[in-house]
């Protein structure tokens, strides 16, 4: 069967500014909450920036982003998704005026991808708060937060409407659930924090998603606006009705988040939970007509799926790990290096139940696999990495997309998560490597920085070459 991808199909790769960037304190940045996060999302914060925190150098994208993005033009991406540092703009985020060498890093970086035919897809936050507004506003619990993001926004907005086409607001905003500290800058500590107060925070971040689509509209007439959620498809571990109820169930705690930014309202399901548990959103009428202002697609990262049961001792039997999100393990399914449930098949699956959901374009903007690469030198004496596993999981993943598109589903594009080796999120480590391209960098500190090129490179610039003809 010939692999169709509809013409103009954005193919690219994507990263964020906190795990690539590095020179966290160069040219008025301020600190992020990522900055004093050394061991990621598995471990403590810090009081201070340690240097034992890999996120601090990353990659050095942000003195080698000529070259990467060379790179990433000689693949042939269309797009290139990447995130600004809030704190590279506003170093405290409520500063009176913004940071004017910040602004001209990402005019400097829009303008290299432009050079080259690529589109910039942005991401305003992406699990990154500036740490005053973490310290001294407990995040998004605050109100005031909205204000401030508002004014982040609309200092970005003028001043790249001409550069950048495509903008996301908020990176997998459904994580705040699970990390609040790293999606919603809440530095309460987790166990201590009240659902009343994760809910009223998550409503300021969908009402700050709202706002920002509005002034988006306003001020960028051809721009499109989207939401990004973490797509992680639930599937009853078993026929019985109550496993299957319970996938119903951790479907929704994801999905409310994506039916209030498409539909603009709170669904009806979400009245039970709050009464339940006796959660009480303050909404105000002005909040109400902000939240109908609705984005223009969806986009979502895929790594895994996941099984529900009702039953307790079945719970524990297996969980599985995740990316944030873990549920029971399938025995279905083999696992990547770091027990992630790999499941092609899950793609499809997702984007069906979302179209089928919202009838709205679909942005595959992460997918990628997480493994142990090495560095070899091959027989024409250039170093590089086999890296045949990485092949087969996105070629296993893109073929699945072209059965959702001939399922009728509308996808715009589909960016591969760390294109270029990054700082994972999760661990902070360097070792968990994801793109096509090798940054020699290890999680010791040593390295060069030098960049090699995977097998994988040639093997992807193929792929976008043919517009996905050559998948098997």
């Amino acid at each position: 069967m010939e692999r169709n991808f509809p013409k103009g199909f954005l193919w690219g790769g994507a990263v964020a500014a906190n795990q690539c960037e590095g020179a966290y304190n160069e040219d008025g940045k301020g600190l992020s909450t990522q900055d004093i996060a050394p061991r990621g999302i598995m471990g403590s914060i810090t009081e201070e920036p340690t240097e034992d925190n890999m996120k601090l150098i990353g990659i050095d994208f942000y003195h080698k982003y000529k070259e990467d993005i060379k790179l990433f033009a000689e693949m042939g991406f269309k797009t290139f998704r990447t995130s600004i540092a809030w704190s590279r703009i506003f170093p405290n985020g409520d500063d009176s005026e913004p940071n004017e060498k910040g602004l001209q890093f990402y005019d400097n970086l829009f303008d290299e991808c432009l050079k080259y035919g690529i589109e910039p897809l942005v991401t305003i936050s992406h699990y990154e708060t500036p740490l005053a507004l973490s310290k001294n506003y407990d995040g998004w619990i605050n109100h005031k937060l909205i204000g401030f993001y508002e004014n982040y926004v609309r200092i970005i907005f003028a001043r790249y409407k001409d550069k950048v086409k495509y903008w996301l607001t908020f990176n997998e905003i459904n994580s705040v659930l699970h990390q609040p500290y790293l999606s919603g800058g809440i530095f309460t500590d987790k166990e201590k924090l009240t659902k009343q107060d994760l809910y009223q925070a998550i409503h300021h971040e969908l009402v700050a998603s709202a706002l920002a689509v509005k002034i988006g509209h306003e001020m960028m007439p051809n721009a499109k606006i989207g939401c990004m959620i973490l797509g992680v498809p639930n599937y009853p571990l078993t026929p019985h009705p109550s496993d299957v109820l319970e996938a119903i169930k951790q479907d929704r705690e994801n999905l409310y988040f994506a039916d209030i930014q498409v539909r603009g309202a709170y669904p009806r399901y979400m009245n039970r939970y709050f009464k339940e548990n006796n959660i009480k959103i303050l909404m105000s009428p002005e909040d109400e007509e902000i939240l109908k202002n609705t984005v223009d697609f969806i986009s979502f990262s895929y790594y895994m799926s996941s099984c529900a049961t009702a039953d307790p001792e079945k719970k524990k039997l297996g969980n599985g790990a995740g990316n944030i999100i873990s549920g029971v393990s399938n025995p279905y399914l083999e696992t990547s290096d770091w027990g992630w449930q790999i499941d092609p098949q899950g793609l499809r699956y997702i984007l069906n139940l979302l179209y089928d959901r919202y009838q709205k374009p679909l942005f595959i903007v992460e997918n990628g696999l997480g493994a142990i690469d090495e560095l070899i030198t091959d027989e024409n004496g250039n170093k590089t990495v086999i890296d045949d596993y990485r092949i087969k999981y996105i070629n296993d993943h893109l073929v699945q997309v072209t059965e959702a598109i001939e399922d009728g589903v509308e996808v715009m594009g589909y960016t591969t998560w760390g294109c270029i080796d990054v700082v994972s999120m999760s661990t902070a480590e360097l070792k968990k490597r994801y793109g096509f391209i090798y940054v020699d960098r290890n999680d010791d500190g040593t390295g060069t920085l030098e960049r090699y090129k995977k097998k994988s490179f040639a093997w992807y610039k193929e792929v976008i070459r043919s517009n996905g003809k050559s998948l098997v």
